[in-house]
């Protein structure tokens, strides 16, 4: 049998000392000098190819490594002996297992069989506790006044924003990033005609359509009991509970598919269109920092609006008179005055820190705008300088809406919530939110009927479907 030459025995032995001492911590009762003092001479001693600055550096942490083990080392010891006076107090309380002396096996498992107990103890009692905390929130303003009423499920993509019609038959519209826009029943939630005129997201084709729909409305059938649903505790919800993208409740509907007009002028998304008091004229917002007056007849361009600095993200016209706003990610919002033929007068809002995501007309002279900043202002048209009143909030708002009748405004948020407040800025409710009801993404946008006698406002959001609330108003301004 071959025999090791002294070379390689040594080299073998010097490798398994090397692997024997990584793998092993060194514990003395020597002083600091003593402990550091002998790898810092052993590592000086060696050839190296670090600059003796970056070796220095690396034994102070090193050094500091090993302290710290030290320290969880200690602590180690101090916790056995706490384990083992344990031990014994058991042992002479007579609960040792089988009479025995407790080992560390038994003392493990009976500890693991305690702390299990308490465990169950303290989630009862924390059960207990916040089931009084929800019990008594069941009874509050946003459970109380706010209810789910019908969900309206259809596209297979996000919805952009939702709106009410302002003339009979009174339907909810619907524009989504999967190139339709539908018209839905308010009592029944079944869709009634599709659109499917564009060929991007929404108005991503950068036009704006003008189509004519002749719908018949169902007859209405009784709303399901939803205070059973109010009455769920909230939670967070996951993806799997979105609406299935199959079941296309439009597939049913009349299909339009051609436009009578189509507005062609931007050079960019169209992000929002409104019409213009009287019915003849219709404003757009785009991402081309324009917005644009059409008269609706003849499709002509009939004024450029240009002043914002970077992309619109909405626009709004005031229902008794012929003033447009504006809002733009340039952190403004802007109103424009049509009143006379022969001036077209302009007005700069700045007071948003970041990108104005709607701005709307209310009752009289006031303006409600909202913001990525968190903040809602109410501003008075006569007065620019400063908002008369500022809601802040804990995310980004959306596009809102305000119901003109209450002077109420609903607050739609990237963190899917729902809140309302009133002109002066005091919160009134927070709309549901659960396993079985509210948005399970982003809600983009809201819009209120007022006069409508089942569902007062509607919200819409990326997990595709729109939502119609019932606000109880008279006990929601009681509680306030």
């Amino acid at each position: 049998m071959p025999t090791e030459s002294g070379s390689c025995s040594a080299a073998r032995q010097a490798k398994q000392k090397r692997k024997s001492h990584s793998l092993s911590i060194r514990r003395t009762n020597s002083s600091e000098q003593e402990r550091t003092g002998l790898p810092r001479d052993m590592l000086e001693g060696q050839d190296s190819k670090l600059p003796s600055s970056v070796r220095s550096t690396l034994l102070e942490l090193f050094g500091q490594i090993e302290r710290e083990f030290e320290n969880l080392y200690i602590e180690n010891l101090e916790l056995r002996r706490e384990v083992e006076t344990l031990n014994e107090r058991l042992a002479a309380e007579g609960q040792a297992i089988d009479g025995a002396e407790l080992s560390k096996g038994q003392l493990k498992t009976k500890a693991s069989h305690s702390t299990s107990q308490l465990s169950q103890k303290l989630k009862t009692t924390y059960k207990a506790s916040t089931s009084k905390i929800v019990s008594s929130f069941k009874t509050t303003t946003s459970r109380a006044v706010c209810q789910l009423v019908k969900e309206y499920i259809g596209h297979r993509d996000g919805i952009w924003d939702v709106s009410v019609a302002r003339t009979q038959p009174v339907v909810l519209g619907t524009a989504s990033a999967d190139h339709t826009a539908l018209l839905w029943s308010i009592e029944t939630g079944r869709s009634l005609a599709k659109y499917t005129g564009h060929v991007g997201s929404a108005s991503g084709d950068q036009t704006a359509h003008v189509w004519r729909y002749a719908v018949q409305l169902p007859a209405p059938q009784p709303a399901a009991d939803s205070s059973q649903l109010c009455g769920e505790d909230e939670v967070e919800c996951s993806d799997k509970d979105e609406p299935d993208a199959d079941a296309d409740a439009s597939s049913d509907c009349p299909t339009i598919r051609a436009p009578l007009t189509s507005l062609k002028s931007h050079q960019g998304v169209v992000i929002a269109a409104d019409w213009l008091v009287g019915g003849k004229q219709a404003v757009t917002a785009s991402w081309d920092r324009t917005a644009n007056l059409y008269d609706v007849e003849t499709s002509e361009l009939v004024h450029s609006l240009t002043g914002h600095d970077q992309e619109l993200t909405h626009c709004c016209t005031h229902p008794t008179q012929r003033l447009v706003v504006t809002s733009s990610r340039d952190t403004t919002f802007r109103l424009w005055d049509f009143r006379d033929p022969s001036i077209h007068s302009v007005n700069v809002f700045q007071g948003h820190t970041d990108t104005v995501t709607s701005a709307v007309f209310t009752v009289g002279d006031n303006v409600v705008s909202g913001s990525d900043d968190r903040t809602v202002k109410v501003w008075d048209l006569k007065n620019m300088r400063s908002p008369i009143a500022t809601i802040r909030t804990d995310s980004a708002i959306n596009r809102i809406n305000v119901c003109v009748g209450q002077k109420i405004i609903a607050l739609p948020h990237d963190n899917r919530q729902v809140r309302l407040f009133d002109m002066s800025g005091v919160r009134l409710a927070r709309l549901p939110r659960s396993s079985r009801q509210g948005h399970r993404r982003m809600v983009c946008g809201s819009a209120w009927s007022e006069d409508h006698p089942v569902c007062n406002l509607f919200t819409c959001g990326f997990d595709r479907q729109a939502i119609g609330w019932n606000i109880n108003i008279p006990a929601l301004l009681q509680e306030k």
